[in-house]
């Protein structure tokens, strides 16, 4: 057979169209051809548009793949308008108005064709055409990879898109294709798109990777369905569903993702099924607005590699999550804004840095038969209208199993709370709640710690080896009115004394004293002076009478190490100090920014630091009353356009004053900003604290490398600080000088060899991204204490010494 020429196998029933002819040219060819005709294409580059319009087999040569080129100067390579089969072809397009094939009617089959193009799509398939695709790949950089439009359909099996200008696969104007087994990648739009009332998409056992944009697009109600498919490794979200789009994503995995693993809004529905998300920057799932919905059974969301909550609920948005399991991540479920509804049923939610369950702006969550375990914090139901219930739940290992501010009003029945290092249930700032039938054991604080005149309730709860006691009730103050305060009934505690409340007038030697500050089982860690634990966003006031600011000094002095830092600051106040007897002399003052940077590992003593500046300024007469407001991204940043600014003016307003602490500060300024309002919460601040420059004192605090590359990306508000003060991490004397101090404390005596035990014990901890430094010398010596409880409870009589004396048997594991 001749090069460059197409042989045709006649295939008719009479003896005279039993033959084969040669033919110079494709077209020829074709017009010789009769239904079922075998046309055989020689190897060779063919400049035609060839339209096949009649229902024969076309193929290359067998045993040389690739070998026939079709490669037009223009317009569409191939169009196919029948029944046919086209096999093992090479074909090139260069025409950027049109594809390089079209299918426009008939039940085609195109078998290992090989497209390397610039067109405006690889392959396109439209009308009532359902082709078959097998083993055929598209590398198209200029345009879409294959397009299925207005009506189309048909089967693409174990195709790929090695590369696409745009979409790698794109659905519209009601298209229906099925993909099984294709491949997608390196496209520069969407790995998968579909929009449009009508459109739909079926993707069995694909993959979607290296993708410039969204893995999977949904919008303007196209549905789609996806069953054991992988998306991975995009520039974008993964999944994105917008404006009434339907999606099903069936034993599917989804991971390495920047942004959002999966984003919905605009009333669209996602269904998920045994599916896993995991390695996400941002969301795992983000669900926006009023009728956007997500159901997702028994999948597994993990391994978040951002500061995000792996479940993100606002703007009015539903989130069903049924057997499913939420680890490793900063915090696990988010809910925020009236309207915005989560419902949790037989789920786990643990090893979560900050929060499992958090629920503001007036929205609700419920959970039933849910597990929460090694977090921060529970659950914290955190202001006015936001509530849910918690039914039959257990919180294990947690900072505070439940908190409940700001007058939130959630229902918790039936909850056990475990080994809480701080408190069990934790009420304040106006929260209510009513807790009924629920328990908490091992708490290393109390068991229900209600303060500010909280109107709670408790029926026939019970607590168990508390370590500062089952109960603590904190009366709101003489101007509070008779109607405030909890409401206790048949609670019961292990505790000889047994419930107390305050204001019994009828058993007035059963009433606990109010107390403004109580502390958890050993206090905050490298602090010396026992302190409250305080919900992020709250005011530490000042303490009744102002200490002089050599007392606070001194203070300082006694904190473990530190002494860059205590030096940094003992400069600092040296410099206000002058500067201020220089103006009572009527000189010029040097000039001096108050605001800090504090920059260092968790656990070094930041807060701690903060707390005592202010009260030294409040000495000095700086600041008018010195106390401390901590803050975080959740506090200052809000869900929608606007509510950001009030969030950080209302946080500013309430360190008016004092000193507004904003521990993890880089959060407000992700690397890859993308949809994100914490530009505008730091472009408030910078204002705010321009007007405001002597009334608020300003300080950023964080891991150094972020710290530094927050201030590289901001420079108005790099500009603000004066200085930036570096918190080393702890070494294994100044851990052990920790552990000392603590037993001091609470009135323990380290044994013979203890100490050097201990020195050792530090000295091979491992210095992880886990390794709290002052935090770990604190739960150090807690486990110490429990392990010695552990030891003497089991002797009768036990005596000072061995009540007393904590030895190097009871230390811990080493991690």
């Amino acid at each position: 057979m001749a090069q460059g020429t197409v042989q045709v196998t006649h295939t008719g029933t009479s003896r005279w169209r039993r033959r084969t002819g040669e033919y110079a040219s494709l077209a020829a060819a074709l017009e010789a051809a009769a239904e079922g005709d075998v046309l055989t294409i020689a190897p060779g580059t063919y400049r035609e548009n060839l339209v096949v319009e009649r229902s024969v087999t076309l193929r290359g040569p067998e045993g040389s793949p690739g070998s026939v080129r079709l490669a037009p100067l223009d317009g569409v390579p191939l169009t196919v308008r029948a029944s046919a089969v086209v096999q093992d072809l090479h074909v090139e397009g260069q025409d950027a108005a049109a594809p390089a094939v079209l299918v426009e009617e008939g039940t085609p089959e195109l078998l290992d064709l090989r497209i390397v193009t610039r067109s405006a799509a690889g392959i396109e398939v439209r009308g009532s055409a359902r082709p078959t695709v097998r083993r055929c790949t598209v590398d198209n950089p200029a345009g879409i990879g294959i397009a299925v439009v207005d009506g189309g359909g048909g089967v693409f099996e174990e195709c790929e898109v090695v590369a696409a200008g745009q979409a790698g696969v794109s659905v519209r104007g009601g298209a229906h294709p099925r993909l099984e087994r294709c491949r997608v990648h390196h496209t520069s739009g969407a790995g998968l798109s579909a929009t449009g009332d009508g459109s739909s998409l079926e993707a069995v056992g694909c993959e979607v990777y290296e993708v410039r944009g969204s893995g999977v697009q949904i919008t303007a109600r196209a549905t789609a369905h996806l069953t054991d498919c992988d998306v991975h490794r995009t520039t974008s979200d993964g999944v994105t569903l917008d404006t009434d789009a339907v999606l099903t994503l069936a034993d599917c995995r989804i991971h390495d993702i920047p942004e959002n693993a999966v984003d919905l809004r605009s009333r669209s529905v996602l269904t998920l099924t045994r599916t896993t998300v995991r390695q996400f920057g941002r969301n795992g799932l983000s669900v926006w607005d009023p009728g956007t919905r997500v159901d997702a059974n028994q999948c597994e969301i993990f391994d978040s590699t951002g500061d995000y909550p792996a479940v993100w609920v606002s703007d009015g948005a539903t989130a069903v999550l049924d057997s499913c399991r939420v680890h490793d991540v900063p915090d696990a479920l988010f809910v925020l804004d009236r309207g915005s509804r989560a419902d949790v049923v037989d789920s786990d939610l643990s090893q979560v840095r900050n929060t499992a369950v958090s629920v503001s702006d007036g929205a609700t969550a419920q959970l039933d038969d849910c597990r929460i375990r090694d977090a921060a914090t529970g659950a914290w139901f955190r202001d006015h209208g936001s509530g849910g219930t918690l039914n039959n739940c257990t919180v294990d290992s947690t900072q505070t199993g439940v908190i409940v501010t700001k007058g939130a009003d959630p229902t918790v029945e039936r909850c056990t709370v475990d080994s809480p290092a701080e408190a069990g249930f934790y009420v304040s700032a106006g929260g209510r709640g009513s807790f009924l039938n629920c328990r908490v054991t091992n708490s290393g604080g109390y068991g229900f710690h209600v303060i500010d005149g909280s109107r709670t309730t408790l029926r026939k709860c019970r607590t168990e080896r508390c370590a500062r006691g089952g109960y603590e009730f904190a009366d709101a103050g003489a101007d509070a009115g008779s109607g405030t305060g909890p409401v206790v009934e048949d609670c019961t505690s292990d505790e000889s004394a047994g419930v107390r409340t305050p204001g019994a007038a009828a058993a007035p030697e059963t009433a606990v004293q109010a107390t403004a500050q109580s502390p958890g089982l050993l206090g905050m860690v490298p602090e010396q002076r026992v302190t409250a634990p305080e919900p992020q966003g709250t005011a530490v006031e000042p303490e009744t009478s102002a200490r002089a600011s050599t007392d606070v000094l001194g203070e300082l002095d006694t904190l473990v190490g530190l002494e860059s830092v205590k030096r940094e600051v003992r400069a600092l106040i040296d410099m206000i100090e002058v500067g201020r007897r220089r103006q009572r002399a009527g000189l010029k003052a040097a000039s001096v920014k108050r605001h800090l940077v504090f920059t260092g590992s968790p656990g070094t003593g930041k807060t701690t630091v903060a707390r005592l500046y202010g009260e030294i300024l409040a000495a000095l007469d700086v600041l008018e009353k010195g106390h401390l407001v901590e803050v975080s991204r959740v506090d200052l940043v809000g869900e929608h356009i606007g509510s950001t600014a009030i969030r950080t003016q209302e946080a500013f307003q309430r360190a008016h004053g004092g000193v507004l602490f904003i521990d993890e500060a880089y959060a407000l300024s992700p690397e890859d900003a993308g949809r994100d309002f914490g530009k505008e919460a730091i472009d408030t601040l910078v204002k705010l604290m321009e007007d405001h420059r002597d009334s608020v004192v300003v300080i950023v605090a964080g891991y150094t490398a972020e710290m530094e590359r927050f201030l590289s990306v901001n420079p108005g508000v790099a500009s603000r600080f004066s200085r930036t003060i570096t918190f080393g991490d702890y070494g294994p004397d100044e851990l052990l000088r920790i552990v000392e101090q603590q037993a001091e404390e609470h009135e323990y005596r380290l044994g013979p060899g203890t100490a050097d035990a201990l020195l050792k014990y530090f000295t091979e901890l491992p210095k992880g991204p886990a390794f709290g430094n002052g935090r770990t010398a604190r739960q150090t010596f807690e486990a110490m204490v429990e392990r010695h409880a552990s030891r003497v409870a089991q002797v009768a009589e036990p005596s000072t010494d061995e009540l007393t004396l904590v030895y190097a048997e009871d230390l811990p594991e080493l991690p």
